[in-house]
């Protein structure tokens, strides 16, 4: 089996990308199990060296759209294709043509590659929770459903939304076996900060424990929807791996969410690091972040995802322990127990 991701060297294609190696074998579309035999990970950015020590490994450096509009994709022989580049929510709120460029146009000509190569691949498009959104007048449900209609309320929201009903249309055509995953947001993420209107809501605990200040740009009253790392990577796993008839006619799934507050990950972080950690955070409301984050629903009934054996985090003290588990590298502070 041979599988393409584009995004594969960022932070959740990688980490894809390991699990897919680990595992060795996919079991894709309900079909038997095979083998993983090649590994294409395209991105701006060369793969990180222990994937790239692995055979099965290819990396495709370059921009994406270039990429495909030079036909330099092997799409003719991909069996899965994992479509997670993006331009993140905060860059295309600020840069609508960047936004339009990375999350439309590139979503779009990937999809008429594929159809062109004519092998109707498994796809899978990592959407986002940005396509709900509340408005005056258009107030989201208390809880969203599986069948809440999205109502996006920023550039990026409309991106993806636009990229959903193109994969929708796109299997509806045959083109592609395509499986839209909406992702809720990923903490606690490594590394450094992007251009997400969320990243804040991993720097509020990664900075802290690496001994740095940081700012909390909504209210400690927040509520947000989560999920780990581990969880959204499960959700693309099973995304390739349900049947057509398991996934079900629409071709767009909430993941399950961990429902938590700002105020709640503080305190969770407090209990984990105490005063040393909390003292670094500083309080600085900024509104156009707010505005945006604070559109996102924070409740779902997800029971499409839990029929597929998806289940959200148990709570955010346990996510915050899996991020320390596996990253003591950045721990700079004294933990508790």
């Amino acid at each position: 089996m041979n599988i393409l991701i584009t995004g594969g060297c960022g932070f959740l294609g990688a980490r894809l990308a390991r699990e897919l190696l680990a595992q060795g074998s996919l079991a894709l579309d309900g079909a038997a199990p095979r083998p993983i035999a090649r590994l294409w990970l395209v991105d701006r950015v060369a793969p990180p060296a222990d994937l790239l020590a692995d055979a099965r490994v290819q990396g495709l450096q370059g921009d994406l759209l270039e990429q495909i509009d030079g036909g330099a994709l092997p799409l003719a022989d991909a069996d899965l294709v994992y479509h997670l580049a993006a331009a993140v929510s905060g860059e295309c709120e600020a840069d609508f043509d960047l936004g339009m460029r990375s999350n439309v146009r590139t979503t779009r000509a990937l999809l008429q590659a594929c159809r062109n190569a004519g092998r109707a691949p498994v796809f899978v498009f990592s959407s986002s929770v940005a396509v709900f959104g509340s408005a005056p007048g258009v107030p989201l449900p208390a809880v969203v459903q599986d069948d809440t209609l999205p109502t996006p309320q920023n550039s990026y929201g409309i991106q993806k939304f636009i990229g959903e009903q193109l994969v929708a249309d796109c299997t509806r055509k045959g083109f592609v076996r395509g499986r839209s995953v909406r992702l809720m947001t990923v903490s606690v993420r490594p590394g450094r900060p992007n251009a997400a209107a969320s990243s804040f809501l991993s720097g509020l605990l990664r900075e802290p424990l690496a001994g740095e200040r940081t700012v909390c740009p909504v209210p400690p009253e927040t509520a947000v929807a989560l999920s780990s790392p581990a969880s959204a990577v499960r959700g693309l796993l099973r995304a390739a791996t349900a049947g057509s008839a398991e996934w079900g006619p629409r071709t767009a799934v909430n993941l399950p969410a961990l429902t938590t507050t700002v105020a709640e990950m503080v305190q969770a972080l407090h209990a984990l690091a105490g005063d040393a950690a909390t003292a670094l955070i500083d309080w600085r409301c900024d509104a156009a972040i707010e505005a945006i984050v604070g559109s996102w629903p924070s409740r779902f009934d997800a029971r499409r995802a839990a029929a597929l054996g998806l289940l959200p985090d148990e709570g955010f003290a346990a996510i915050l322990r899996e991020y320390v588990r596996e990253n003591p590298q950045a721990i700079q502070l004294a933990l508790k127990g």
